[in-house]
């Protein structure tokens, strides 16, 4: 979230979310894809269409990432992303900068993709929960056999490859009573640079174990504790969160505008396997709801960039989303520092986008703050020697 950049219309496209295809290896306890058994994969087709339409939508107007997303993208083998960055480059006429970057397991890891990793420059994540107490609770196969010791093979593969990754780890109501073994565990495994989701309630996923009256405290106390020893401690560590709350801080000017991606529309656009376009929060795309049907705006493969803009589903949606925002203008303390709140997180919760505060507000924004306002007022009365 930053002070809001000239806009016009919509976008400018910052992040492309393809779902290239449905199916993930793992089963984990808290997934939200609904559809993480099907085997389905995108098509050469497919692919010619969505940059082909990508470039001529008018969207693309800064560099911007392409995220293989949604599923494990690594199912697909480094010979059928080979041939969508070519597809991709071939498309882009105006060699505007792309980065391609992969949110995977790591349980696929092996030689021939750390090779394809460095030939094509691809950003890595790995979704890995800490050690395995931690990990194995939630990250498991379909027969409910932890995968932790998978994931550390492919992370061991990642660095003895020289290839630079980040981690991101979920955060259940269990793994906020151990910040010190999760930074040990960083430590460890020559991690540098972590980022926290929480359990969140989308789709299918209905229940959150952070859904208690203690989970905004003990997030606190959690993030306190981890920012400390990230600060602090033998090593240190770039967490995420605390950057990205620092910079909305930094930019909360009384007469800044506020912006995020997921309510700007299509700063963000999700494509699935089959073409179907979407935009605000990736996780809609798959998704269905009582009051709007699916959350596919069209296709690439048979619509043009203006039909999809002018979808009355589109619109609805604006129109709710734009709505939820200002009311969480007019009614919460922190607004300046979000921006309004992830769209699907409020129907998930709320079961509307006009609504307001969530669980995933009351943590990732509410206390978050809290955390790194703290912080920062101690180091200002430790250089002014002024009472905090």
């Amino acid at each position: 979230m930053t002070a809001s950049p000239d806009r016009e219309g919509f976008g400018p496209l910052d992040l492309l979310v393809v779902q290239a295809t449905p199916f993930c290896n793992l089963d984990c306890r808290y997934c939200y894809l609904p559809d993480r058994s099907r085997t389905e994969r995108m098509g050469a087709e497919v692919l010619e269409a969505l940059f082909q339409w990508v470039f001529a939508s008018g969207l693309v107007r800064a560099p911007f990432t392409v995220a293989w997303h949604a599923g494990e993208p690594m199912v697909l083998g480094p010979a059928f992303y080979a041939a969508a960055f070519e597809t991709a480059a071939r498309h882009n006429a105006e060699q505007v900068p792309l980065v391609h970057s992969f949110q995977t397991n790591a349980t696929l890891i092996d030689q021939a993709w750390c090779d394809f990793i460095k030939i094509h420059h691809v950003q890595v994540g790995v979704s890995v929960d800490g050690p395995a107490f931690l990990h194995n609770r939630h990250r498991v196969t379909r027969r409910g056999v932890g995968t932790h010791h998978r994931v550390m093979r492919g992370i061991e593969r990642l660095r003895d490859n020289g290839i630079p990754f980040h981690v991101i780890s979920v955060l259940t109501r269990e793994a906020l009573d151990y910040p010190d073994e999760l930074y040990e565990f960083y430590i460890e495994h020559g991690i540098e640079q972590v980022g926290f989701n929480i359990e969140e309630i989308e789709g299918p996923h209905r229940e959150s174990s952070l859904s208690v009256h203690d989970a905004q405290v003990c997030f606190r106390q959690f993030m306190a504790r981890f920012l400390n020893l990230a600060t602090d401690g033998p090593a240190r560590l770039w967490v995420r969160e605390q950057e990205s709350m620092t910079r909305a801080i930094m930019a909360a000017q009384p007469d800044a505008g506020v912006w995020t991606q997921e309510t700007t529309p299509f700063a963000i656009v999700s494509v699935d396997w089959k073409g179907n376009v979407s935009t605000f929060s990736p996780e809609l795309l798959g998704l269905a709801h009582d009051r709007y049907g699916d959350f596919t705006l069209g296709n690439v493969c048979t619509d043009s960039g203006e039909s999809v803009l002018a979808s009355p589903r589109f619109a609805a949606l604006r129109r709710d989303i734009a709505e939820g925002v200002e009311r969480c203008r007019q009614t919460c303390a922190y607004f300046r520092y979000c921006g309004g709140g992830a769209p699907v997180n409020k129907l998930a919760e709320n079961g509307s986008f006009a609504s307001t505060e969530t669980l995933f507000c009351r943590l990732n924004r509410q206390a978050m703050l809290d955390v790194v306002l703290d912080r920062i007022q101690a180091s200002l009365s430790k250089r002014t020697g002024l009472p905090a």
